[in-house]
């Protein structure tokens, strides 16, 4: 019996010993790092014990005509480690306009059924937010990825959204110095408030100092924003599919051009949309930044660019920018297209930025796999030493890979890629050829502009005039297509103005009922004649004088099998993203001077192997 009495006794010991230690090293619990990632702890994972706070954190604009700095409300999600045990962590910052929901899209979109240069007869209706969402919680947004791997996690509304002071200027500076001043807290540098107008203040002991930025769409442009104002701190960013210039999103090569799923939207209905702060304060909004500076600087007649678009492009302001930069965006969508993160990807790369660049074959949105982001943000917000910096610099997804499983490559595009011109051979109103060599014809095709016709079925049709499509030979052997395409183009229109749209596409059409249309387009792009010299400034065209202009499509990485052709189709009107003119402006396409530049892996040498028969 005391055998067995003092075995139970140094049994409960035991037990109690073992709870007394997992119990100190829960509340002594630290990041820990694994293949150079951060693991998830379980003593940062329980949402129960999460501490969540919000504030205000005044900013150096007013952009709401009160007289006094506007502040940004913010949302903090950390472990209670930061609190019982004094524990510092660095920041994962996540802002948007969208957290305190939109407004509906009924009857906010421009009338696109007008002659190119006029504007709608009636003008549009302005939808209003009501705001959803309830205090002090903005969003949950990326708290369970990354709290429990040893970040805090911090939301905040963008100006004019939520609880955020100001206006939406959809790409204006104060979109760039709110997450700044977020940030410019973060680090201790100014003061955070308790209220939104009150004196009391809140300090981020918590943090270690050491920012990173992600998001989706304008939750990524927000990011890079940020970024270009080269504030101390942010170290490293992830934008996913992001608005990296609202020219780029509205207008092509100087044309109107929505962005895809969205005709007739424009900026200033992206101002309405997202507007869901204080009701008081928007009709004086709405008539500085909406009415006046938008409605100025707008130029929906011309789609030219100019000062107001270029205050707008991340581009031109790249240059403070410190972080580490990981970007991520789809190939095949057109919505935000490829082309907006491409245009920054190698701006970075060219200024000597730790940069590498993550792309799939779908649409809109999809981050890198979560390997990729937790390296990045191991190696620049907890400093662990992972050699991320010198890991490939390109990472695609395959056709048919999983997301999760991209292949490395040296670079985007890629290095192995070389210029193929290929040039068109007459063949309508059927299917001309699309060759090597250039035909000496002096011939020339014309087409009959007509909106009602969707570009999959102009490039479906076996005979139709509202199309003019040149076709490859049957591809014998795959064809890898990486880098930016460009088009250089002879014509002439019966009108001073006409809408030009060019899609590359792998046929025969994939018609099978669960088929989509990515499976098929290769790459676009779209441009206004008028623009032939500058984007700056559009000309009237002459009637039947022929005009070249050049203008890029969008960035492709992409392997069309063999058994396919590569066509090259010009129309007029795309249906789904330009102005609806009347149907009958006439294109005249000299043939003699039409090239379309594609880079290919292997060259000249892979092509000619792919189009021997």
């Amino acid at each position: 019996m005391m055998k067995k009495n003092s075995f139970l006794s140094l049994l409960i010991c035991l037990v109690a010993f073992i709870q007394l230690s997992i119990a100190q090293e829960a509340e002594n619990a630290v990041p820990v790092f694994k293949d150079g990632e951060a693991q998830i702890i379980e003593a940062f994972s329980d949402p129960d014990e999460w501490i969540r706070h919000d504030l205000w954190v005044e900013t150096e604009f007013d952009t709401d005509g009160d007289g006094k700095p506007d502040r940004m409300h913010v949302a903090v999600t950390r472990p209670k480690q930061t609190e019982t045990e004094n524990l510092k962590l660095p920041v994962v910052y996540i802002s948007s306009p969208y957290f305190a929901g939109v407004a509906s899209d009924d009857g906010g979109l421009w009338d696109v059924r007008h002659e190119l240069g006029e504007l709608p007869e009636k003008e549009r209706q302005h939808p209003q937010v009501t705001r959803t969402g309830k205090r002090p919680i903005i969003s949950n947004s990326h708290i369970r990825t990354w709290v429990p791997r040893g970040y805090i996690v911090v939301h905040s509304s963008s100006p004019g959204t939520g609880l955020s002071q100001g206006a939406p200027t959809i790409g204006g500076d104060n979109e760039s110095l709110a997450p700044k001043a977020v940030i410019d807290w973060l680090c201790k540098r100014i003061p955070g408030y308790t209220t939104i107008d009150g004196d009391e203040t809140i300090e981020a002991y918590w943090s270690t100092g050491k920012v990173g930025m992600t998001g989706t769409s304008y939750n990524g442009t927000i990011p890079l924003a940020a970024a270009t104002t080269g504030v101390e701190g942010l170290k490293a960013i992830i934008p996913i599919a992001p608005n990296t210039s609202y020219y780029h999103y509205y207008r092509s090569n100087g044309l109107v051009r929505s962005p895809g799923g969205y005709l007739g939207e424009d900026i200033d209905v992206l101002y309405d949309f997202i507007h869901s702060g204080d009701e008081a304060k928007r009709a004086y909004n709405n008539a500085t930044v909406r009415d006046k500076e938008m409605k100025e600087g707008m130029d929906r007649r011309s789609g030219d660019y100019n000062d107001f678009w270029a205050g707008r492009d991340y581009l031109n302001d790249m240059k403070p920018m410190k972080a580490a930069l990981l970007m991520s965006h789809g190939f095949n969508d057109w919505n935000v297209m490829p082309e907006h993160s491409y245009r920054i990807y190698k701006a970075a790369k060219e200024m000597g930025l730790p940069c590498q660049i993550y792309y799939h074959q779908k649409g809109h949105g999809g981050p890198p796999p979560m390997r990729m982001m937790n390296r990045w943000f191991t190696r620049y917000l907890h400093g662990i030493e992972n050699g991320v910096e010198n890991d490939p610099k390109a990472w695609i997804v395959r056709e048919n890979d999983k997301e999760s499983n991209p292949s490395a490559y040296e670079d985007y595009p890629n290095p192995e890629a070389e210029v193929v011109s290929l040039f068109p051979t007459a063949g309508a109103p059927g299917r001309g050829k699309l060759s090597m060599e250039q035909a000496e014809t002096n011939s020339s095709e014309t087409l009959v502009d007509n909106y009602s016709f969707s570009g999959s079925s102009l490039a479906m049709a076996e005979i139709t005039d509202h199309r003019l499509i040149y076709c490859t030979p049957v591809l014998s052997d795959d064809v890898h297509i990486s880098g930016v395409p460009k088009i250089t183009i002879r014509l002439a229109c019966s009108k001073p103005a006409a809408n030009l749209s060019v899609w590359l596409v792998s046929l025969p059409w994939n018609e099978k009922p669960d088929a989509k249309i990515n499976d098929n387009i290769i790459t676009r792009g779209w441009a206004d004649p008028q623009n032939y010299r500058s984007i700056r400034k559009g000309t009237p065209l002459k009637p039947n004088k022929f005009y070249e202009l050049s203008f890029e499509l969008m960035p492709d990485d992409q392997i069309i099998p063999k058994g396919q052709q590569i066509g090259l189709m010009i129309f007029s009107s795309d249906r789904e993203y330009t102005i609806w003119p009347e149907p009958g402006t006439e294109l005249t396409i000299d043939l003699d001077q039409t090239t379309i530049d594609l880079p290919i892996v292997g060259g000249k040498q892979q092509f000619t192997r792919a189009i021997s028969n």
